[in-house]
Order: C-alpha cells, then sequence, then structure tokens
C-alpha cells in the first residue's frame, strides 16, 4: 500500500491518497485466518499460477504445534530458509508462548493479507501458527544478483574500481563505507502500483538544506505510475524541465561520486534495481567534472576541464560553422585554404548543409551501432565501418574531404566529455544549429547560442539555479567549476546545493601560502 499525490491546478500543490496494491481505492484490511488449512487456500488463490511458490508445513517441536512456511523459491535464499527458520523450529526447544527460536535477521509480525503478499513477493517467508491472527515475516531474500564491479561508462585511472548494482540494500552498503557517519541518514519511499520499487533518500542530516529534502520526498510522492524500472524513470518523473535536453539530475554508477556529492550537501537517489544513483540538486558544470580530477594534480585537472569546455563548444558548434562559413561567409577564409576548400567541395553536387546531414546522420548511426552490438563487434563496426564508408563516400564525391575532416572532430570532442547525458544533449543541440546556420549564418549561430545560455540561466535543478555559479554569479564557488583550485583552498561547500553547514574544512597552509579564508 502506498501513498500517491497528484498535481492540484492553480500552483504546484500536491494532493495525496492511499491506494491499494492494485491502484484501487484503499479498502479494509483483511485480517488473517487463525486456521492453517484455510490459510492454504488463501495463498494458493493468491499466487496462482505461481510454480516457485513453497508452501511447507510442519509441527514445532516442542509445542507439537502445527505451522505452515510460505515463500517464493526464485526469490528466497533456501539456505537462509532450511539453517534460518526450519532446523531451529523442529530441532530446539521452542520456549512458551510467541518466543520462537527463529535465526533470521529481520523478524516482523503481520496481521493482514495484503502486507502477506507483499513480503513474499519481495522474496521474503512468512510462518503462519495454528491459531493466531498473526504471522512472522521472516527476512530470508535471496533473489538473484551479480557481483559489484568496475563502472562500465564513468571509468576512473587514479579512483576506486567499484560500481553500484541492482540491489538497493548493498548500494547503501557501499556508500556507507565512505561515510560511516550517524549523520548520514536514509527515508524510504515505495513508488508504483504493480511495481513496489522501493526508493531511498540519502542525505547528511547537519548539511543538507532540509528545504531540499522536502522537495525531493514530495516530488516522490507525487508520481503515480504503475512501476518505476530504472533510476533514468525516476530522473523524468521529478526533474525540474522534462522538456529541456539538458539533464537537470545527475545519474552516477560511483559510490565515490555519490559520496562526494554527499558531503557537498545535495541528495543521492537510490533506485532499487537499478545500478546507478541520481544526484540532486546538480549544476551544469558538474556535467564537466571527472572523479579523477580529484585524484590529479589541480593544475591538471584545471586543463582537462578547460579541455571538456572546448570540447562541448566543438561538438557543439563546429557542423554549424563549416555549414555558415561554406554558404554564406567565404570572407572569413584565408585565400590558400579557400582554394583548398573549393577544389574539395568542386565535384560535390549537394550544398553544405545536406553534406553535413548526411554525414552526422552516418556518424550517429555508426555511434549506435556500435553500443548496441556485442563489444568485440562494435569496435570492429566502428573502426572498419568509419574508415571504409568516408573514404568510399569522398571518393564517390557525396562529401568533401573537408567535411570528413570536421565530422571527425566532433565525434573526437563528443567522445571527451565525462557525462553520456551531456553528449546526448550536445547531439541534438548540433543538429537545431545546423539548421539556424543554413538559414542564417554566423547570425543563426549567434541566436542558437544566445537562445541556449538563456535556457540555462532559466533552468533550476530542484528548485535551485542550473547554471550556478555564474547565474547568479557566485565567486566563491568558482574555486571547483570550470577550473580548480588545490584542495586546501576550498574551505567552504559550494553554495548551489544551499547547506546549512557552509565550512568544509579547517585552514591546512598558512596565510603566508595562499590559504583562503
Amino acid at each position: 500500500m502506498n501513498f500517491i499525490g497528484r498535481y492540484l491546478p492553480g500552483g504546484r500543490k500536491y494532493r495525496v491518497s492511499r491506494l491499494s496494491n492494485d491502484g484501487s481505492a484503499r479498502s479494509e484490511p483483511e485480517p488473517l485466518d487463525p486456521d492453517l488449512d484455510r490459510c492454504e487456500s488463501r495463498i494458493r488463490q493468491m499466487f496462482s499460477l505461481s510454480p516457485d511458490l513453497v508452501v511447507r508445513k510442519f509441527v514445532i517441536r516442542q509445542t507439537e504445534a502445527p505451522a505452515m512456511l510460505v515463500y517464493l523459491d526464485s526469490l528466497t535464499d533456501n539456505n537462509s530458509v532450511n539453517r534460518d527458520v526450519l532446523l531451529p523450529l523442529q530441532t530446539k526447544q521452542t520456549g512458551s508462548g510467541r518466543e520462537l527460536p527463529l535465526s533470521s535477521g529481520q523478524v516482523s509480525t503481520v496481521d493482514e493479507w495484503a502486507k502477506v503478499e507483499r513480503i513474499v513477493l519481495e522474496g521474503g517467508s512468512v510462518l503462519f501458527l495454528e491459531g493466531w491472527t498473526e504471522a512472522y515475516a521472516l527476512g530470508t531474500s535471496g533473489w538473484p544478483q551479480r557481483a559489484i564491479e568496475d563502472p562500465q561508462l564513468e571509468t576512473s585511472l587514479k579512483g576506486a574500481h567499484q560500481g553500484f548494482i541492482e540491489t538497493g540494500t548493498q548500494n547503501i552498503a557501499l556508500l556507507r563505507r565512505y561515510l560511516p557517519h550517524g549523520q548520514l541518514k536514509i527515508k524510504q519511499k515505495i513508488v508504483g502500483r504493480r511495481g513496489h520499487t522501493k526508493v531511498y533518500v540519502l542525505y547528511i542530516a547537519d548539511i543538507v538544506n532540509p528545504k531540499l529534502i522536502q522537495e525531493m520526498e514530495k516530488r516522490i510522492d507525487a508520481i503515480d505510475v504503475d512501476a518505476v524500472i530504472n533510476t533514468g524513470e525516476l530522473a523524468e518523473l521529478i526533474e525540474d524541465s522534462p522538456a529541456s535536453p539538458f539533464p537537470q539530475m545527475l545519474l552516477t554508477e560511483r559510490p565515490d561520486t555519490a559520496a562526494s556529492q554527499l558531503l557537498q550537501g545535495r541528495l543521492v537517489v537510490i533506485v532499487d534495481r537499478s545500478p546507478s544513483v541520481i544526484v540532486a540538486p546538480i549544476t551544469f558544470t558538474s556535467f564537466f567534472q571527472s572523479v579523477d580530477d580529484y585524484s590529479t594534480r589541480w593544475s591538471i585537472a584545471t586543463f582537462l576541464r578547460l579541455l571538456r569546455l572546448f570540447a562541448f563548444g566543438i561538438a557543439a558548434f563546429l557542423p554549424a560553422f563549416y555549414i555558415a562559413v561554406t554558404s554564406f561567409h567565404y570572407e572569413v577564409i584565408p585565400f590558400k585554404l579557400l582554394l583548398t576548400l573549393g577544389e574539395s567541395r568542386g565535384q560535390v553536387p549537394f550544398p553544405p548543409f545536406v553534406e553535413a546531414i548526411l554525414m552526422e546522420f552516418t556518424l550517429e548511426m555508426l555511434r549506435e551501432a556500435g553500443v548496441r552490438l556485442p563489444a568485440p563487434v562494435g569496435q570492429t563496426v566502428g573502426i572498419v565501418g568509419g574508415i571504409v564508408i568516408g573514404q568510399a563516400i569522398v571518393q564517390a564525391g557525396l562529401v568533401s574531404n573537408i567535411m570528413v575532416v570536421v565530422v571527425s572532430f566532433t565525434a573526437i570532442a563528443s567522445f571527451i566529455l565525462p557525462n553520456t547525458d551531456l553528449v546526448a544533449a550536445v547531439r541534438l543541440i548540433r543538429f537545431c544549429l545546423m539548421v539556424a546556420a543554413a538559414l542564417f549564418g554566423f547570425v543563426g549561430i549567434i541566436i542558437g547560442m544566445m537562445t541556449m545560455i538563456a535556457h540555462l540561466l532559466a533552468l533550476s535543478s530542484l528548485d535551485r539555479p542550473y547554471f550556478s555559479p555564474f547565474g547568479p554569479i557566485r565567486f566563491s564557488d568558482w574555486k571547483d567549476s570550470f577550473m580548480r583550485v588545490p584542495l586546501w583552498m576550498m574551505n567552504k561547500r559550494p553554495m548551489s546545493a544551499s547547506p546549512v553547514q557552509v565550512k568544509r574544512q579547517g585552514r591546512m597552509r598558512p596565510d603566508s601560502e595562499g590559504d583562503s579564508p
């Protein structure tokens, strides 16, 4: 049973109502039956057409009282069931009353059929006792899960080689390894009428702004869907501007990145059954930062961040610049280069815009083919396809050599960006700028750039400015934006998250060595 909120017209307010497991209006709870035979009949009716259902009847040793254990074999750890439940009850003295010698770590009582159904479907076991209107819920879950591995999308040279997996409790354990502190708080939510996805909101209580917690909880409670399958779906449901191409929440597979963001006063949202987590609120500059930036020299990290910013400009504007120059503004090209360009384009029957669109779509298809195919085949398709198609299309006279160079630089620049969501946004923006350049030349590019900057200034992440620290300007946050000063100079947390506890560290260098206040 979960709480579902809805938007009310006339403002951002929510109405909260209760829905039952199937999404219908809440009915009165149905209590358990004290008769085991009737309980078994109800269980088999509830889990009909479930071949993995196990109903185990036995007698407790000392009291000789009949009992029944119910669980799903595919979601339960059989060793835990046999060792922690069945063996103690059938071999050990049970004491008296409700004292049972159970070795299972999590034991609670349930008195409603709806709760029994949910517990069994989540991998737990339910122990029924003859004559009792309550049953024991036992934590014996053991669903299939993979081992902790190196993150696939966010590789690191000097950082940890552990990534999140599809189990929410394991992901919480990974974060607790980095932050073994009592102020790390976790709030659990249940999202989805049918999926009942567990969503965990993590924060450091004495650092985070309470308004962020309230806003995040309000948005999660407002979700009214059948199920949330992965983190991307949840991020789209709770982000501020779903129509924007720019990601407003950071999705990461790295526990060290998530722990670092928690220390800055941000929230981390873990979605059970998903190998990535959500970090919010976030800023535009956060997508140009990598975990390796804090493991290398500050000067090298600053250079790499500026290189990524330059790569962003190349990936977004270079094809549009080529179209504008070759279509409208020949005068800006040096004379010798103009001769080379004219010779290269002499045999091309298409205008620059069609030529650029043809090559960009070819690049996008090669990129998608390399991603969807198995890794060894994908690399072969990417390399061989790029060389063969590029050479053949130039010899056929469909595109010029310079266009191939432009597309190659664009592809390399997009590979430099460390965040895949930002790369996807750049791919979409690039085509919009190409259309603007084909229509208006440099004027179209400038209008597109001004529109993009205005859009970034208007965006927000969890009601916090997205383009901070440049809009609004916060000079103290520039120390860790497109540049990175030495760690001993970053004594304050970034103000973009509005942390309650601003001070991050004490003085570690004397003033004579350049320590900042």
